[in-house]
């Protein structure tokens, strides 16, 4: 499973997500920061940024 929290980006941000693949958290963040924090647009380093945030979680 992989996990990426919010905060680890936006600061003071409590929201996270978990999935299966990395590349549905990838699309979970890019919504959540489109929807919560005003990014019209997901640019490729933003994504690289989530990336560098996704940790797998323990079983």
């Amino acid at each position: 499973m992989k996990e990426f929290r919010c905060g680890e980006l936006v600061p003071g941000c409590d929201w996270h997500t978990s999935a299966d693949s990395e590349a549905e958290v990838v699309r979970r963040a890019s919504e959540h920061l489109r929807t919560a924090h005003g990014e019209d647009h997901i640019r490729p380093n933003m994504v690289d940024e989530i990336k560098k945030r996704i940790h797998d979680t323990p079983n």
